[in-house]
């Protein structure tokens, strides 16, 4: 049996609540800055929640021409920018010699909300003959991968996942997979997702899901805080690029990371709720850390689903106690949602960068907001400053709606 290829991450991108850049994001998270704020993208008086983490001075004709930025829904222009930062952060070159061997995948939860909200609208006030052209592809999903590949001339495989908040994280265990099996040498993958909308907000508001902490809204995001009262909703995009290792080397690439792990599950259980015992995700992230071929005493660092649910914390929780056992309690795990909110489908790449940056910097991001304690979470959350350490393997966990399980285990390259 052939060995499995290696597979580094090169570059990355992200437009987040923290800024529009990868560094601005870590430097958010050093900061232990919140990036909620009241909404403004449209009139929220009558929705319970009031808030979220928009992405702020977003101009996409900076990454756009300008007579392209209407065919394209907001998820998809964020995707392009996060995609133009992380291929020039690696410094690849995509050109007729290598074009058909480098793919794109893209994770995305809801797709265009805000262009089929608009359109609608439009269609009952002024008739089908008011549509655009482009009202269709510009929100579909697999448009964020495809103008991607059209910009980067990638003629690899490109595809679109979507299993919602996992939805990024499965996309870039995918994406390892491809590089692993020799089917691409390189993918620019990740995740991006829009949903500020009033559909977007009364819908998770219908399930009594998202925070209604308007009144403070930088406090509002605090997993494992026994005041926690739902998550807060977010937007953005986060791209890596993902190389088969001997081609990096090859072109002097700078590596960031290894992705050496992935896990994926179902619960089979809810729509909505995590199966008891959180069986599942303990499945998940032990597939991930077996397929890594590390121990579990050898992960330092979790970037933890952490959505500041009464539900998942304590469930997530349990899942990594049962998963490592007594080392449980000498992991450091952060959640970043706590000043980033929740990004649906984009929050597992954005979590992934964070991830990486860890081991890159040996600082593990804060948890911030975590006040009180939950006594049902009872772990090491890195609670309100960053902390210095050793970092060699971080384990990123993704939890979906549908029961949907995925786990990422990147680790400090070595030669």
């Amino acid at each position: 049996m052939t060995s499995k290829r290696r597979v580094v991450v090169t570059g990355f991108g992200c437009v987040s609540p923290l800024g529009l850049t990868a560094s601005a994001l870590w430097d958010g998270l050093m900061g232990c800055r919140s990036g909620i704020g009241p909404i403004t993208r449209f009139p929220a008086n009558d929705h319970a929640t009031k808030i979220a983490g928009e992405v702020k001075d977003f101009d996409p004709e900076k990454w756009i021409p300008k007579r392209e930025v209407r065919q394209m829904d907001r998820f998809i222009q964020f995707a392009v920018a996060a995609a133009d930062e992380a291929v020039k952060d690696s410094g690849i070159v995509i050109d007729e010699k290598n074009a058909d061997r480098v793919g794109t995948l893209v994770g995305v939860g809801l797709g265009g909300l805000e262009t089929l909200e608009v359109n609608r609208d439009l269609l009952v006030q002024k008739g089908p003959r008011r549509l655009s052209p482009y009202f269709i592809p510009s929100l579909i999903s697999n448009l964020a991968p495809g103008q991607i590949s059209m910009r980067h001339h990638a003629k690899g495989p490109s595809l679109t996942t979507t299993s919602a908040c996992s939805s990024a994280a499965h996309a870039i265990g995918e994406a390892t997979r491809w590089i692993q099996r020799g089917d691409a040498d390189a993918m620019i993958t990740g995740g991006a997702e829009a949903t500020i909308t009033p559909l977007g907000i009364a819908g998770f508001n219908a399930l009594k899901a998202l925070s209604t902490r308007n009144d403070a809204p930088q406090a509002a995001s605090r997993p494992f805080d026994k005041d926690r009262d739902g998550f807060v909703m977010a937007e953005g995009a986060g791209m890596l690029i993902l190389e088969d290792l001997e081609s990096a080397k090859a072109r002097g690439a700078r590596i960031y990371a290894e992705v050496t792990g992935y896990g994926a599950t179902a619960d089979a259980f809810h729509m909505t709720q995590p199966a008891p015992g959180a069986e599942g995700a303990v499945r998940c992230m032990r597939l991930c850390v077996n397929d890594a071929g590390v121990n579990p005493q050898d992960v330092q660092h979790i970037n933890a689903h952490g959505t500041s649910t009464p539900i998942n914390d304590p469930l997530e929780t349990m899942a990594i106690k049962v998963c490592f056992g007594d080392h449980a309690r000498k992991l450091a795990i952060s959640s970043t949602k706590s000043m980033t909110g929740h990004l649906l489908g984009a929050a597992g790449a954005i979590e992934g960068i964070a991830s990486i940056l860890a081991i890159v910097h040996q600082v593990a991001p804060p948890t911030i907001n975590l006040d009180t304690p939950d006594p049902e979470c009872d772990l090491d959350y890195v609670p309100r400053e960053p902390r210095p350490m050793h970092i060699e393997n971080v384990l990123s966990n993704s939890l979906g709606f549908g029961g949907t399980n995925a786990a990422l285990l990147f680790s400090k390259f070595k030669g």
